[in-house]
């Protein structure tokens, strides 16, 4: 049986960011590569079997519920957009697959508004196919008896929190044993989840912001100084005003504050944290607010980065009353299955964007606060800290 079971089955942020590429740039083109951080050997056969996943996935179509599910809980996708789901069918032409000795090679090329939409689902799909082929399985008492723990604990300090973890999950059978658990032993604490197709099928709140894509297109576009601030106007633009969390850190959360208007302190609720020490991110947040003369107990932080539930408690009680702190968890829920297991460190970035196909390519690469993280040739991300006068 095919492991993607619906189109919905990715993350929130794919379908806002592929509706804005949508509207504001319907002719661009993008190209996404896989990247393991952890340089791992893949099983002889890997890319076979990812191949016919993706082939299962050209069957998939929008169904009437998944659709009034869309048309009731997302008001800010508009219904040409939902009209453009329903007639959605997977291309896997799109997509690239190889295998150079043991290593994995992914990369999907076309338009923007198409390809973006392949990241969570090829992600999620190598995680699952790696564990099966491995010949891992999961301690399913030990997965349940850990997730009602951490249910209990962020209950037990009232900490706000949705999953964010379908891309690294250890299946997507785990995802929904973990998102049906939280649901029952969480409550109010417990938001929603990034993911649409769990948000449909449990009847909670889906919840997202915008990925590094989003920022990296148009500092390939506009250049690295007026990324962020076009970023967020564009946005603004797309949204007006929903959908109101910037992303802080694709270019070092030091420059993003840079560019932080007053404008846009005002009109963004949230800042999301996604690299880095949360705890000096906190403090820079509400000194920047604070300089804008914008009352920080207004606004709030999503953290995401590699968080667990002790580290998510460290950082709601750091943040006091001074600022508000909802949290994203991911892969220490969806993939805690006992047995030694250990998620996997994989992510799709946007390498290359062009704003239409006759154009040159423009390479896109990613800053983070954590020199690990960074992503692009040297000679990109070299002349990308000279404009912005980060030292390497």
């Amino acid at each position: 049986m095919a492991i993607i079971k619906s189109i919905l089955d990715t993350d929130l942020y794919k379908l806002t960011t592929s509706y804005a590429y949508s509207k504001l740039f319907p002719r661009a083109y993008g190209e996404f590569e896989f990247v393991d951080r952890d340089d791992r050997d893949y099983p002889e056969g890997f890319d076979h079997l990812l191949r016919q996943e993706l082939e299962e996935m050209t069957r998939l179509s929008l169904s009437d519920e998944e659709e009034q599910f869309l048309r009731r809980k997302l008001p800010y996708l508009p219904p040409i957009y939902i009209d453009f789901l329903k007639g959605l069918r997977f291309n896997p032409a799109e997509v690239s697959i190889t295998m150079e000795g043991r290593k994995l090679r992914i990369r999907t090329s076309g338009l923007l508004y198409r390809v973006t939409l392949w990241e969570t689902p090829i992600l999620a799909l190598v995680s699952e196919l790696f564990f099966r082929m491995t010949g891992h399985s999961p301690d399913i008492d030990y997965m349940e008896k850990a997730v009602r723990e951490k249910a209990r604990r962020l209950k037990e300090h009232q900490i706000t929190f949705s999953l964010f973890g379908m891309r690294r999950r250890y299946s997507a059978d785990v995802e929904d044993r973990i998102t049906e658990l939280l649901k029952k032993h969480s409550g109010d604490n417990f938001f929603g989840t990034s993911n649409v197709y769990f948000a449909v099928k449990h009847q909670i709140n889906v919840s997202g912001t915008h990925p590094h894509e989003w920022v990296q297109f148009h500092g390939a576009i506009y250049g690295y100084k007026m990324a962020n601030y076009m970023a967020m106007e564009n946005w603004i633009s797309t949204y007006d005003g929903d959908l109101g969390t910037a992303l802080t850190d694709t270019y070092t959360t030091g420059v993003f504050m840079q560019n932080f208007s007053k404008k846009h302190a005002q009109l963004f609720t949230s800042l999301r944290q996604d690299s880095g020490d949360p705890l000096a991110f906190v403090d820079m947040a509400i000194r920047r607010y604070e300089e804008l003369r914008v009352n920080p107990k207004l606004k709030y932080i999503v953290f995401s980065d590699s968080l667990d539930v002790e580290k998510a408690i460290q950082i709601k009680h750091y943040c006091g009353d001074r600022i508000t702190a909802t949290f994203g968890i991911g892969t220490n829920l969806t993939n805690d299955v006992g047995n030694g297991i250990k998620g996997l460190n994989i992510v799709m970035k946007l390498f290359r964007c062009k704003m239409i196909e006759k154009d040159r390519w423009n390479e896109c690469i990613k800053l983070s606060d954590v020199a690990g993280k960074h992503t692009g040739s040297v000679e990109e991300i070299q002349l990308a800290q000279r404009v912005l006068g980060i030292s390497g």
